[in-house]
C-alpha cells in the first residue's frame, strides 16, 4: 500500500513539473528580433561585401569549406546570425558560447564533444560571443584545437581584433568586418517586422514617416530597430479591432538614443575630427565634434586634438591657431560641458580657417630620423657651454660671436657633418 503511495506521490510531482514546465513556455516571450531571424542565407539582409553573389566567402560554403572566422562589427549587424547560417549551410553542429560568462572548462567540454563529433565524420563550429571578453589564458586555450582541426571557432566583437585579440588567434583566423545595416535594408526588415505582427495580432495603420523614424534611429542595428517595432506595435491606439501608430507615440517610446562609441570609434572619430579641420572642412569638423559630445567623449581629449591640429597642421602658417586652441582647452577645465562645447567650436572653426603649414613637424621628424639613422653628432666647439671653470683649457665656446653684438656675422650652428643641412622647407 505504501508503495503505491510513494508512485502516486511521484507522479503527483512529475505532474507538477510538467505544469510548471508549460506555464513557463507559455509565459515566455521571444522577441521579434530573435524570432524574425533569417532561417537560410538567401533571407539574409545586408552585407553584402560577404554574402553576396559571388563573393568569396559564399563561393567558400557552397564549395563545402570551412574556416575559422572571427566577425567584427557594430551590435545588430548579422553576427550571430550569420554564423548560424554557415553551420546550417555545411551540416555542422553549432556549439555557442558566450565570453562573458564561460572559460576554459567549457571550451574543454566542447573540445570533448567535437572529437566525438569526428569519430562521425560531423564537423563542429564553437560560436563564442564577445570574444574581445576572454582573458589571454582562455584565447590561448582554443590555439591548439584550431590548430589539428578539432572544431572550426567562429568569434563575433564589436571591438577592434587587431587590439583585443591575442596575435597567435589572429593568425589562425580570418577577420571578416561587418558593415551597419544599410538604410534600404533596414526598412525592408522594419516591415517584415510590422507584417508579421499584423499577421499574428491583427493589422495596423503606419505611415511612411513611421518606418523613415525606425530607420534613422536604428543606425543599421537590426535588433534595436525590430525591438522598436515590436514595442510600437503593442503601443499603438487600439480601436475596432485595429492598431494605429502615429509619429509622436513612436518617438514617447525610442527618447533620446545614446551615440555607438566603441573604443575602436573613439580613435577613427578623432582621427576623422583631426582630418576635417586638416582639409579646413568646418562642417565637418564640427559634425565630429558633436559627435564626440554626444557620446560622451572626454572634452579635454577632444580639445588636445585641437591642439595637435593647431601645432600640426596650421603650425607655422598662423601661429596664433596654438594660442586659441591652448585656450580652449583651459577654458574646458574651467567651464566643463555643455558650455565647453561653444570654446571648442570657436577653436575648431579657427583652426579650419587658418592657412595650413606642416613645415614644424616634417623638420622635427626629419631631424629626428638623421639622429636615429645615425647622424648623432655633439655641437661644434665653439657652441659649448664656457660658463664654467677650467672650460677655455677645452676649447669651449673659443671662436663664438655673440650675435647681439654682431648680427650681421655668419657662423655655423650645426655640426661639421651637417653644415649644410636644411630641415624647414
Amino acid at each position: 500500500m505504501s508503495y503505491f503511495l510513494t508512485l502516486n506521490f511521484r507522479m503527483f510531482i512529475m505532474c507538477v513539473m510538467n505544469l510548471f514546465d508549460s506555464l513557463e513556455t507559455a509565459n515566455k516571450q521571444i522577441p521579434l528580433a530573435e524570432t524574425l531571424r533569417p532561417k537560410t542565407l538567401d533571407e539574409y539582409l545586408g552585407q553584402n561585401q560577404i554574402v553576396g553573389n559571388n563573393a568569396a566567402f559564399i563561393n567558400l560554403l557552397r564549395s563545402g569549406r570551412l574556416f575559422s572566422c572571427i566577425f567584427w562589427g557594430p551590435p545588430g549587424c548579422g553576427k550571430t546570425t550569420l554564423a548560424r547560417l554557415i553551420a546550417t549551410k555545411t551540416s555542422s553542429e553549432f556549439i555557442e558560447l558566450s565570453a562573458v560568462n564561460s572559460g576554459i572548462k567549457d571550451i574543454k567540454e566542447c573540445v570533448e564533444k567535437s572529437k566525438e563529433n569526428l569519430r562521425y565524420n560531423k564537423k563542429t563550429i564553437i560560436f563564442i560571443d564577445e570574444i574581445h571578453r576572454y582573458s589571454k589564458t582562455q584565447q590561448d586555450a582554443l590555439l591548439p584545437y584550431l590548430e589539428n582541426g578539432t572544431f572550426y571557432l567562429i568569434g563575433s566583437t564589436t571591438e577592434n581584433p587587431s587590439f583585443q585579440v591575442v596575435p597567435a588567434l589572429l593568425s589562425r583566423v580570418q577577420v571578416l568586418m561587418l558593415q551597419p545595416i544599410d538604410d534600404d535594408n533596414i526598412a525592408n526588415i522594419v516591415q517584415k517586422g510590422f507584417t508579421y505582427l499584423s499577421q499574428k495580432h491583427g493589422p495596423i495603420v503606419l505611415k511612411q514617416e513611421v518606418i523613415d523614424f525606425i530607420v534613422k534611429y536604428a543606425s543599421g542595428d537590426a535588433r534595436l530597430a525590430l525591438n522598436l517595432v515590436e514595442n510600437s506595435y503593442f503601443a499603438a491606439d487600439f480601436k475596432d479591432n485595429k492598431r494605429s501608430l502615429t509619429l509622436e507615440i513612436l518617438e514617447s517610446l525610442a527618447q533620446e538614443k545614446r551615440v555607438k562609441y566603441s573604443r575602436q570609434e573613439h580613435y577613427d572619430m578623432a582621427s576623422a575630427f583631426q582630418k576635417s579641420m586638416r582639409g579646413s572642412d568646418k562642417d565637418a569638423a564640427i559634425y565630429w565634434l558633436a559627435k564626440m559630445i554626444s557620446a560622451g567623449e572626454d572634452p579635454r581629449f577632444i580639445a588636445r586634438r585641437l591642439m595637435v591640429c593647431a601645432a600640426e597642421d596650421v603650425g607655422l602658417a598662423d601661429p596664433n591657431a596654438l594660442c586659441i586652441a591652448v585656450n580652449a582647452y583651459r577654458a574646458v577645465e574651467h567651464l566643463g560641458l555643455p558650455e565647453g562645447r561653444i570654446p571648442l567650436a570657436l577653436a575648431v572653426a579657427y583652426v579650419c580657417d587658418a592657412p595650413k603649414s606642416n613645415a614644424a613637424i616634417c623638420a622635427v621628424d626629419d631631424a629626428l630620423s638623421d639622429i636615429a639613422s645615425g647622424l648623432d653628432y655633439p655641437p661644434p666647439m665653439h657652441l659649448r657651454d664656457a660658463h664654467y671653470k677650467d672650460a677655455q683649457k677645452y676649447g669651449f665656446g673659443k671662436g663664438y660671436v655673440y650675435t647681439h653684438d654682431n648680427p650681421e656675422y655668419k657662423q655655423q650652428f650645426l655640426p661639421d657633418e651637417l653644415k649644410d643641412k636644411k630641415y624647414f622647407h
